[in-house]
């Protein structure tokens, strides 16, 4: 099975996936190309959970959050005071960090299930909030609708083909990003924290500073995701970022493989891109996941593809 695994993991393979799903658009209908859209959305907000929970080993159940802090900075600054789409990014990238940051440097030193309680929390807190209609700006219960779609100058991505190609160059962005991070000084120091905190400080890591930054930066990233959620659905509402959000999202991680790239995303096609194919179904998804969640945990806990068969990882 490792033997097969690491078969699979080449640069070439993963290029040519790539290349296969920039085909979608002429080879399957428009559902389909919406579907392709939000699994590219879905496996970046996966991968930004996986820097918190995969990389850095901290429990994190309330990552919802900030993607939908991404979404509603995009949503509000289009809707309410007029800003194009692609402006609002940056902002909501940065909102995103500065709230993952901030609401993580008072619990980063909690350890295992106080900090995953701690950030359940966080998740309640702001689905209360946007339910009371943060600033009048939040619409409470029935979210922010009509935003615009994104521009280049005088070109507007409107079809659904141009927000596909949107999406999966910003995916293909996310990937190489997540490559890089895993080469980097700073990825090699979230794995150490994860898998020798004790030797990580005695080398004079400073583990909180390094643990709260894994928090702002996964924040960030699912920021960006929900910028695009945003832009993708043209309306954003509390459903999309409730309790279950975070646990399907911290689900992928573990029942995929934590650390691990092509892990993150075969775990995110089982959650998202599986129930389309068997539609009937679709609405049994969480207890057929749930279930095969158990069934993973208990006869490969290192998840289905692990960070030993991926090519980033830390050696």
């Amino acid at each position: 099975m490792k033997a097969l695994l690491q078969m699979l993991n080449r640069p070439w393979l993963g290029i040519a996936l790539w290349l296969l799903g920039l085909g979608v658009p002429l080879l399957l209908d428009q559902t389909w190309v919406f579907i392709a859209s939000l699994f590219a959305v879905y496996a970046i907000v996966a991968l930004s959970q996986d820097i918190v929970l995969g990389r850095a080993g901290m429990f994190d159940m309330g990552h919802a959050v900030y993607f939908g802090v991404g979404a509603y900075v995009t949503a509000v600054l289009n809707t309410a005071f007029g800003w194009p789409i692609l402006l609002t990014w940056p902002l909501a990238v940065l909102v995103a960090a500065l709230v993952g940051g901030l609401l993580a440097a008072p619990i980063v030193k909690l350890r295992g299930d106080y900090l995953l309680v701690a950030t359940i929390g966080f998740n309640a807190i702001f689905i209360l909030a946007l339910d009371n209609n943060v600033g009048h700006l939040t619409g409470g219960a029935d979210g922010v609708f009509g935003i615009g779609v994104p521009a280049l100058g005088s070109w507007q991505l409107a079809s659904q083909n141009a927000q596909f190609w949107l999406d999966w160059v910003a995916f293909a962005a996310v990937l190489l990003l997540m490559r890089n991070l895993d080469r980097s000084h700073l990825g090699r120091t979230f794995y150490y924290l994860k898998h020798d905190q004790l030797a990580a400080t005695t080398m004079g890591v400073d583990t909180r500073k390094y643990r709260v930054l894994a928090f702002a930066l996964g924040a960030a990233l699912a920021g960006f995701g929900g910028t695009l959620f945003a832009t993708l659905m043209a309306a954003v509402s509390p459903g999309a970022f409730v309790f279950t959000e975070s646990v399907t999202l911290f689900a992928i991680v573990l029942v995929g493989g934590q650390g691990s790239l092509p892990g993150v995303l075969l775990g995110t096609a089982l959650m998202f891109v599986v129930p389309q194919v068997f539609r009937g179904f679709a609405e049994y998804r969480y207890f057929v996941f749930g279930i095969a969640m158990v069934v993973i945990m208990v006869l490969r806990p290192q998840g289905i593809w692990p960070r030993g068969t991926s090519s980033g990882s830390a050696r």
